[in-house]
């Protein structure tokens, strides 16, 4: 499997999964999960840290990627493959990932905003609509 992290995310995988899923660092304290996606363009497997949020029995991620002019490849990968792996503390479950949009978006990024106020600072910095995209627990 290619996964092709770069060295930061190669020790936060790393931490990730010595720890069952608890990081320090930049992530000390927030919620982080492994997101596998498949490249958009390469068809190969790759493997994302990326904060998420639980709320209303339901998980979210943000493609922010810091407030870039660019959303994340790893939100282009899950465009063009929805299918993905999720790795949750021990865990690990197949999901569909679907993106969100409109006046849901908007209510959900709002409540990531107020726990991890980051995240309006990527807002602010870029024009784009910071994507958010459920992550769909399949059997």
């Amino acid at each position: 499997m290619s996964t092709m992290p770069n060295d930061f995310n190669t020790q936060v995988i790393q931490e990730f999964r010595q720890n069952q899923g608890k990081v320090g660092g930049n992530f000390e304290g927030a919620p982080v999960l492994l997101l596998h996606t498949t490249g958009a363009k390469s068809g190969q497997a790759r493997l994302h840290p990326v904060m998420y949020l639980d709320i209303e029995g339901r998980r979210f991620v943000f493609a922010s990627k810091g407030g870039a002019p660019t959303s994340p490849d790893w939100y282009h990968n899950l465009v063009a493959h929805p299918e993905v792996q999720v790795e949750v503390g021990a865990e690990t479950y197949p999901a569909t990932a679907q993106p969100i949009l409109g006046a849901e978006r908007d209510r959900i990024y709002a409540v990531q905003v107020s726990r991890f106020p980051g995240f309006g600072e990527y807002q602010e910095n870029t024009t784009r609509v910071i994507p958010v995209v459920e992550l769909l627990a399949r059997d």
